[in-house]
């Protein structure tokens, strides 16, 4: 992922999955929801650390950070080829 468009549609993405509407969301995670409806359609540039930890947090997800380029662990190789 290399955008906050991109970061935005993933979050959108996961909310929908768990059958949340923004404004559910946003009060959960304690975030403007006009700040959460910009991150989901990409037309925010920035979004403060906390506000992210908290919406991640919320649903149920969580951040990775590693090198650009380097590999994933073995499920998520797995998950990449097709297997189980």
């Amino acid at each position: 992922m290399k955008t906050t468009a991109e970061f935005g549609q993933l979050l959108a993405n996961r909310r929908k999955e768990l059958g949340l509407k923004q404004k559910e969301l946003a009060s959960y995670a304690g975030v403007p929801g006009a700040s959460l409806s910009r991150l989901e359609n990409g037309r925010l540039p920035e979004f403060g650390l906390r506000k992210l930890v908290s919406l991640l947090t919320v649903l149920g997800l969580e951040l990775d950070v590693r090198p650009i380029g380097t590999s994933g662990n073995l499920d998520e190789l797995r998950k990449e080829l097709g297997g189980s």
